[in-house]
């Protein structure tokens, strides 16, 4: 599985098949940064399709040494956006060998979902999923295993970053011209999950909530994926005036916060803030699958 973001590139290496859960055997990553490499006129530069292609070659490279049968390769929105991402996809054909596939947003909203349901089976009841990735806010929700609602929204912690809080410590003004934007975006396009309610099980995927959710006090990831861990809405209030507060060095340093990522842990929790405010979520239960495992699961089924 070779997963294409907008903050990271990420080679996951599993052993997998139809009817029992994807385990993981190895994994490389790399922190890219593709969606920081857009330039004004929209294009993905020289220098990070370069990047993206040395990646590919390694992961490919390793793969093989891993033995593996098949490689599952797409990208998200830093490369779906980029006004030059069918040549970039061309090009990343010619010279390595792999068709990268772009996922539309739904799609990402979907396959998420369909890993969350798996992982927390039928006895969940309406679930409803939330990811915050690099460039989009994902929201599914739905009774079966696919969403009757599945959205896609420009309200990703990298993109909000880039866009409002130019500073290493951001501007307060700033973060609460932000907080402003975030919420009437999400009022004015959520608005089918907002009429529909969120169900019996809210669920938060991937790593911004699961740094926030850290943050606050879950468990670390050396207790295992068994764990239950939930981002509380009362803890990410008290904590957000703090990391905004903070520089990035200083982020870097709270337990589960990466170094690459540290920039953007503001924008992320003044979404995640949103998402609990605006749909009355007092907490988010942790799902340690995402799109990835989504992905995957989707494949094996159609084998």
């Amino acid at each position: 599985m070779l997963d294409v973001g907008s903050n990271s590139a990420h080679l996951l290496v599993v052993d997998a098949y139809r009817g029992a859960p994807p385990l993981p055997a190895s994994s490389m990553k790399k922190p890219l940064r593709l969606a920081e490499q857009i330039t004004a006129g929209g294009a993905l530069g020289d220098a990070g399709v370069e990047s993206l292609v040395d990646f590919i070659r390694e992961a490919t490279t390793e793969a093989e040494d891993r033995g593996c049968e098949d490689v599952l390769a797409f990208a998200t929105s830093a490369i779906r956006e980029a006004t030059n991402s069918d040549d970039v996809l061309a090009l990343v054909k010619r010279r390595t060998g792999v068709e990268l596939v772009v996922l539309a947003g739904d799609d990402e909203a979907r396959l998420t979902f369909l890993a969350a349901r798996r992982w927390f089976g039928w006895s969940s009841g309406r679930l409803a999923v939330f990811d915050i990735g690099g460039g989009s806010l994902e929201i599914a929700a739905g009774d079966d295993e696919r969403p009757d609602v599945a959205q896609s929204l420009e309200l990703g912690a990298g993109r909000l970053t880039r866009t409002w809080l130019l500073d290493d410590v951001p501007d307060p003004a700033d973060v609460k011209a932000l907080r402003k934007h975030v919420r009437t975006e999400m009022a004015r396009n959520a608005g089918s999950l907002l009429r529909a309610g969120v169900g019996d099980h809210t669920v938060a995927t991937s790593k911004t909530f699961r740094s926030l959710a850290r943050v606050c006090g879950a468990a670390s990831a050396d207790e295992g994926p068994y764990v239950r861990r939930e981002l509380r809405r009362s803890d990410l209030r008290t904590w957000l005036p703090k990391i905004a507060g903070m520089t990035s060095a200083q982020r870097a340093e709270l337990p589960g916060v990466s170094g690459p990522r540290a920039h953007q842990l503001v924008a992320g929790a003044v979404v995640a803030e949103a998402v609990m405010d605006l749909f009355d979520i007092e907490a988010l239960e942790i799902c340690p699958w995402a799109l990835r495992e989504g992905v995957i699961l989707e494949k094996l089924d159609s084998l």
